[in-house]
Parts: C-alpha cells; structure tokens; sequence
C-alpha cells in the first residue's frame, strides 16, 4: 500500500480565541476570524471560563471577520451573566447586531483602550 503525504497546501485555519488575560482588571478574551456554529465552541468556552470569575468580560472583536447568529447567541448569554463589553467591532459584527436589535442593549466600544478604560469619577 502507497501512502500519499500529507497534503501541506491545505491552510491550517487560525484559532478563533487570540488570546486571554487580565488588563486594567478586566478578563479580556481577544476573538480572531469567522465565528459560526462550525467555529464558535473555543471561543464559547473562553468566554464561560471567564464568566465563572469576572464581573466585567471585555471581548476584543478588532479581528473578526464574520459572525454568524450563534456568535450572537453566545454573546447574549455572556451579557444575562456578567457586565460584557465588546471592543472594536468591525462593520459586518456591528451590522449584525444592529440586525438583530441587539446593538442598544449590548455595550460596544470603539476600541479596546476604550472598552478597559476606568469609569469616570462620579460627583
């Protein structure tokens, strides 16, 4: 039996959680690429991760690409849980959400230094 080689042209998609850690005190999970039902579960697994031990999670969303309606249902559900915040969404992420009627309810920053900066001073 003659075995062929593996096929090294076939690119090896990029993981869909970047990266995670803590910065200004905030759990931020850093999402990259196309999030579907085919994609999502690393990413639903980071953000419940974080869930279970942080009152803010700050999703930098600056590298997605596509997001499909089971990255909104994952983000829907990490909002019922803890204070979520979302960084940096490109246009087809903020499209979706304005879509879905989302987009008043969940909290969107125009970027990651925005989303883990320090609440003003209250009077």
């Amino acid at each position: 039996m003659v075995r062929e080689p593996f096929d090294n042209s076939v690119p090896v998609p990029s993981p869909v959680v970047a990266a995670e850690g803590e910065i200004n005190g905030y759990w931020v999970v850093r999402a990259q690429g196309e999030l579907d039902s085919e994609t999502v579960d690393p990413l639903f697994i980071a953000m419940w991760q974080a869930v279970a031990g942080h009152e803010v999670v700050v999703l930098d969303a600056s590298a997605v690409t596509f997001a499909d309606s089971s990255f909104l249902s994952l983000l829907i559900e990490v909002h019922q849980r803890t204070e979520l915040r979302i960084a940096a969404p490109g246009t087809a992420l903020t499209r979706l959400l304005r879509i879905a009627g989302v987009d008043g309810v969940l909290r969107t920053y125009p970027t990651l230094d925005a989303a883990i900066a320090p609440p003003p001073p209250t009077p």
